[in-house]
């Protein structure tokens, strides 16, 4: 201990800190610039607040806040002052943290206690460092728990032995310990203080180490304890360094099997996404009274698209988060009684569906990183037992953001294909984030992995190269070419073929080329995707690409340019019969009309129940007319058993499909994500510079006016400042009667004001010269 060491202020110490160093100190705790200080002093102040501590506390790892209490614990023994802490030397705390870390490693977390201006140097340098430390009296609260549990009874005991000690306490004892793991870690009782009776189970757990006494009516769970009652991997503290995320073996995967693997997640991620905007296009989703998509609605669409409601929920926040799916009321005359507003695909699905399967992926990839829900808690209940419905306000995490990308970090420093599991991942988060212990349990590092799997940026308990790309991305770069380059990479190339069998069934090998795929979607229905699909070809697909103009031959051409196997007979009967009877029979506008070449065709739908259904009413041998709209009449005669094809004015055949349902695009009006402004490098070294010129604004005078100046000597030193480009500082008094101090360049004099740009500024600022105290040339 070295006590009478000088007692300098955190001011004192950032006022000598170079430029580059206040500027670190502002990117890394962007709360003290905001506003920009006037001066080291405010920064200071600032700083030695318990709630910017605290928040500087959310970047500490567990070694750090070790470090920490050690700091806290030696200058308990100084004794209490006011304001500072301290000083405490290197010695004293390598002293209480033993052989649990490496000398070298305490210098670092030190060095980086320093750099955020929760510690600062004082007395004499040894190789260019200083050998003690003080702080301020709020630095407690950068810690996550008030007692010091990583130097207190149970930090040098392993896993093991706790849970010994936990088992061995009685139902009462155990109740009291489930009630703290559960709820808040602190507890308050009588029996706290040390001459509270020792028979009474909270002094039983003291002595045990189980609790933790912070002071004579408060205790405090330990977070080795918690951990153990929670079921979650063991805080680990016998030693203080960090866990490895190294595996026992390389894995059964190479890179390649890896990124291949989350491709394919990636691409079927993709036709889901597809499936899921043509059933909410045909189907709309209504919007809860509180807002959202509720369960039942997921459900729904679930049971449409064959997917799960997990499934759902998470593709219906993805969408939307892209402006893909949003609320209002519906554009399309083909449903008929719509609500006004509903949940349906945007104006820009359209689009969005002819882009490649890259730009895609990465807009889906970008839109879950940037999401501020976590979708896979759609379906839970709050703490008032409500069921959680997708993009509720209630689903909304300020948090979500920087804890997804956190949890996903470590992954990027285990080396390619190297499995990691998921202990291994929950235990390096808790010891790199002790603050959030209570929110990376198993289960939020396990569905975060899950999501981060089905969007291909995970694969066989490792991170993707598109994964890794993606996390090293600036998240204000809209087309990150590395992400790019290793999406093209991992995902299969393209092929226009197909294998076309016997029983009609069209089988895919792979992804196809967007114009082959769209042509075989029209002529075939999908019965199972992945990364080889299976189309089956009915007679109702048939019909629906001869709707949109074309004929037999065309899809014949088109099977047996794209197919490596013959065309079977059946199919190419099956075409050829179907086209024939298409088209017999043309219903146009009337409200509609249905003309037929062949009389006895038009008078045999006339006699059947369809054609009293739809009022039917014959105006020549060859046409008849109705008042039900186009639409209705082709659906009721199909059902007759007829094959009739739409036509307009001009005779040409009308695409008879529909687009589905339509909403304008707009912008998610759910509650936006909060974020904590960054601070760039430029934006702090503009704050630091204005800080330094408030510092020279406040320096005592050496020379030139001071006092009450005359206006001969203030025009003088003005008038020199502004020949040799000499910088000024004056003393003003605004109309309120507000002194202050201020740096600047002078630009000129005139009408009995002088006008100057403030240092780090380029405003041009007026001083009427009759309210200068102070004039100096510097």
């Amino acid at each position: 201990m070295s006590p009478d060491l000088p007692l300098r202020g955190l001011a004192d110490d950032l006022s000598t800190r170079s430029d580059e160093a206040l500027v670190e100190l502002l990117i890394v705790r962007p709360d003290l610039a905001s506003p920009p200080p006037r001066g080291t002093g405010v920064l200071a102040q600032r700083a030695l607040s318990a709630a910017s501590i605290a928040l500087a506390g959310e970047s500490i790892d567990l070694l750090g806040d070790a470090v920490l209490e050690a700091f806290l614990d030696a200058a308990a023994e100084i004794g209490e002052r006011k304001e500072l802490l301290g000083p405490v030397s290197r010695d004293d705390i390598v002293e209480r943290l033993g052989k649990r870390a490496l000398r070298a490693e305490i210098d670092v977390r030190l060095d980086f206690l320093v750099a955020r201006g929760l510690l600062w140097g004082t007395g004499p340098l040894k190789r260019g460092k200083h050998t003690h430390w003080l702080g301020g009296a709020h630095l407690p609260a950068a810690l996550p728990w008030r007692a010091h549990n990583l130097l207190g009874p149970m930090s040098q005991l392993s896993a093991e032995t706790i849970r010994e000690r936990i088992d061995a306490a009685d139902d009462r004892q155990r109740e009291l310990l489930t009630t703290l793991a559960k709820g808040s870690a602190l507890g308050r009782s009588r029996d706290a203080a040390p001459d509270a009776n020792p028979e009474a189970p909270v002094p039983q757990l003291i002595t045990r180490g189980l609790l933790a006494r912070v002071d004579e009516q408060t205790v405090e769970l330990p977070p080795q304890v918690a951990q153990l009652l929670r079921d979650q991997p063991p805080l680990e503290t016998a030693s203080l360094r960090a866990p490895s995320l190294a595996t026992t073996s390389p894995g059964r995967f190479d890179a390649k099997t890896v990124d291949a693997a989350g491709a394919g997640e990636a691409l079927e991620l993709l036709r889901h996404a597809d499936d899921l905007i043509e059933a909410l296009g045909s189907a709309p989703a209504a919007i809860l009274r509180s807002g959202g998509i509720g369960i039942r609605e997921l459900r729904r669409l679930a049971k449409t698209t064959g997917q799960s409601v997990t499934r759902v929920g998470l593709l219906v926040e993805l969408l939307a988060q892209n402006r893909l799916l949003g609320s209002g009321t519906p554009d399309s005359d083909s449903l008929d009684l719509m609500p006004d507003n509903v949940f349906a695909p945007t104006d820009a699905v359209d689009a969005w569906a002819h882009q490649d399967s890259t730009r895609r992926w990465l807009g889906l990839a970008r839109a879950w990183l940037d999401l501020p829900r976590r979708p896979w808690q759609i379906g839970d209940t709050d703490r008032e037992g409500n069921t959680l419905a997708a993009l509720s306000s209630e689903l909304f995490d300020a948090t979500a953001i920087s804890g997804r990308r956190q949890i996903l970090d470590p992954l990027s420093e285990a080396a390619p294909a190297h499995p990691v599991t998921l202990d291994a991942l929950t235990s390096v988060l808790v010891w790199r984030h002790p603050r959030q212990l209570r929110r990376f349990t198993l289960h939020v590092v396990s569905e975060t992995v899950r999501e981060a799997r089905e969007l291909g940026l995970t694969a066989h308990g490792s991170l993707t190269s598109v994964g890794r790309a993606l996390l090293a991305t600036d998240t204000d770069d809209d087309a990150p070419a590395a992400v790019v380059e290793a999406m093209n990479r991992s995902l299969p190339n393209l092929i226009d073929y197909f294998l076309v069998q016997a029983d009609l069934t069209v089988m895919v090998p792979g992804p196809l080329e967007p114009s082959t795929a769209d042509r075989l979607r029209l002529l075939a229905d999908l019965e199972s995707g992945g990364a080889a699909s299976v189309f089956r070809i009915t007679e109702d697909s048939i019909r629906r690409a001869l709707d949109t103009g074309l004929g037999s031959a065309e899809l014949s051409s088109f099977l047996e340019d794209h197919s490596r196997t013959p065309m079977p007979q059946s199919l190419t009967y099956l075409i050829d019969d179907v086209a024939r009877k298409h088209g017999q029979l043309r219903v146009g506008l009337a409200s509609s009309f249905i003309r037929c070449d062949d009389t006895a065709t038009l008078a045999e739908v006339l006699r059947t129940d369809a054609a009293t259904d739809l009022a039917l009413r014959a105006l020549a041998p060859t046409v008849a007319v109705s008042a039900a709209p186009l639409r209705e009449v082709i659906d009721r005669l199909r059902e007759a058993g007829f094959a009739p094809a739409g036509e307009d004015s001009a005779g040409a055949l009308i695409d008879l499909r529909s687009r589905g349902a339509r909403v304008r695009s707009h912008a998610h009006s759910g509650t936006p994500a909060a974020r904590r402004s960054a601070l760039g490098p430029g934006q702090a070294a503009a704050v630091v510079s204005r800080m330094r010129t408030a510092d020279r604004a406040a320096s005592p005078v050496t020379t030139a006016a001071s006092g009450t100046p005359s206006g001969e000597t203030v025009t003088m030193l003005i008038q020199l400042a502004l020949r040799t480009g000499r910088r000024l500082r004056i003393g003003y008094v605004d109309a309120h009667g507000a002194a202050s101090r201020h740096v600047v360049q002078a630009r000129s004099l005139a009408a009995g004001q002088l006008i100057a740009s403030e240092e780090g500024t380029d405003d041009d600022l007026r001083f009427p010269l009759h309210r200068l105290t102070l004039v100096e040339v510097l």
